[in-house]
């Protein structure tokens, strides 16, 4: 697949805001600030990678893949023309994928 376009869904959005939310309520924003580049960067390796993550167990659909950035979990469903982030998830919640956005 070339090189695709990546989407944000508004769960995944909320994720991250309420992340960076999460760390400053800690006192520690520059953490949530570094923490949200590396989760960032991993997404953008999916334009061009959309296969490198694993198939998410829960569900074992080999649409809805998952990159593991301890300790967040990132969610996408590949597509044909790019991969759409679902979630940005904690690795010790339940995975809840909504089922509108995960096909938008």
């Amino acid at each position: 697949m070339p090189k695709g376009a990546i989407r944000l869904a508004e769960s995944a959005v909320r994720d991250l805001e309420e992340m960076g939310r999460w760390y400053a309520r800690q006192g520690v924003p520059e953490t949530g600030e570094r923490t949200l580049r590396r989760i960032l960067e991993s997404i953008g390796l999916l334009a061009e990678q959309p296969d490198m993550g694993r198939v998410v167990p829960e569900f074992g659909q080999s649409s809805l893949r998952e990159l593991i950035r301890p300790p967040f979990r990132i969610v996408y469903r590949r597509e044909p023309e790019g991969v759409s982030i679902v979630r940005v998830w904690r690795s010790e919640r339940v995975l809840e994928v909504p089922e509108a956005e995960s096909r938008d």
